[in-house]
């Protein structure tokens, strides 16, 4: 009998050992953001977009720096800016340095955002580059662009942002800080438009990169119809003066699903997301 109980309970632990397992898995498997961050790290069109966008950019490089009056930020377009030196502005995260690994971390620990863990991952200084970013930008600043990178990390892990950017041979002035991170300065809010008249203060911004709405334009706290009329308003810009690359895992297009309301439940953002989803039928 003792022996049969042995076998029993070995069985048993055996069985739930597999159950737990297969919850693990299966928890994993439903993090809201397990296939866009498959996608990201493995499927071969992600390279083929961002190659995409930055090809594009280096295509009009040359004209953009020849044209003294080719301008990418709005309130330049009046100004006299001919005698000014050219500018690119770029965002960092899921433009110039690829975060998938981090985001594959809180999917395996089925996690939610952790500032405190972001800010370990920005210090390991370990993200990848987004494929085209380095070519493009190392090629503008050996034809004298000026490349400024405006991120909202923190500016106290701004050390660890330069190291990854060093390391993978993004170019970075020596006599001049182009990293402009969230706080560093009192109006260097996560509102990037302080930072981007900086720039274009004593340059001619050229082009500008980013993965969301807000690098380019100020598209917080407002309602997707009107994002939506953002982009419309300026067609023009996109593909010549302005780059979006490609990032399905997170954003503020996320946040305009649910009317930037943080105060909503997971249940209430659930079904504001299921909302959004387009049938097509009654």
């Amino acid at each position: 009998m003792l022996h049969s109980f042995q076998r029993l309970t070995l069985c048993s632990l055996i069985a739930l050992g597999f159950l737990f397992a297969s919850c693990s898995s299966s928890s994993t498997l439903q993090h809201p953001t397990t296939s866009a961050t498959l996608w990201a790290q493995n499927a071969a069109e992600y390279k083929a977009l961002t190659t995409s966008v930055y090809n594009t950019a280096l295509s009009n490089l040359g004209m953009a720096i020849e044209d003294s009056y080719w301008t990418a930020y709005p309130n330049q377009e009046d100004q006299k800016i001919h005698n000014l030196p050219p500018a690119i502005i770029l965002d960092v995260d899921e433009t110039v340095l690829d975060n998938s690994p981090f985001q594959a971390r809180m999917i395996k620990q089925n996690s939610s955002f952790n500032p405190q863990k972001w800010n370990d991952w920005v210090m390991e200084a370990k993200a990848n580059p987004v494929p085209g970013a380095v070519k493009f930008t190392q090629r503008a600043a050996n034809q004298g662009v000026a490349v400024y990178y405006l991120t909202n990390r923190e500016a106290k892990v701004e050390e660890g942002t330069r190291q990854n950017l060093k390391d993978l041979e993004f170019p970075l002035a020596e006599n001049e800080d182009r990293i402009l991170s969230n706080n560093e300065r009192e109006n260097w809010t996560s509102n990037k438009t302080e930072r981007r008249a900086y720039v274009a203060k004593n340059h001619r911004v050229i082009m500008i990169f980013g993965d969301d709405l807000n690098d380019f334009v100020q598209a917080k706290d407002i309602s997707q119809i009107e994002r939506a009329k953002l982009v419309e308003s300026n067609r023009d810009k996109w593909g010549k003066f302005w780059y979006v690359l490609p990032n399905p895992v997170y954003g503020s297009w996320e946040n305009a699903l649910y009317n930037f309301d943080d105060s909503l439940s997971p249940a209430q953002i659930d079904s504001a997301k299921k909302a959004g989803l387009n049938t097509k039928k009654q």
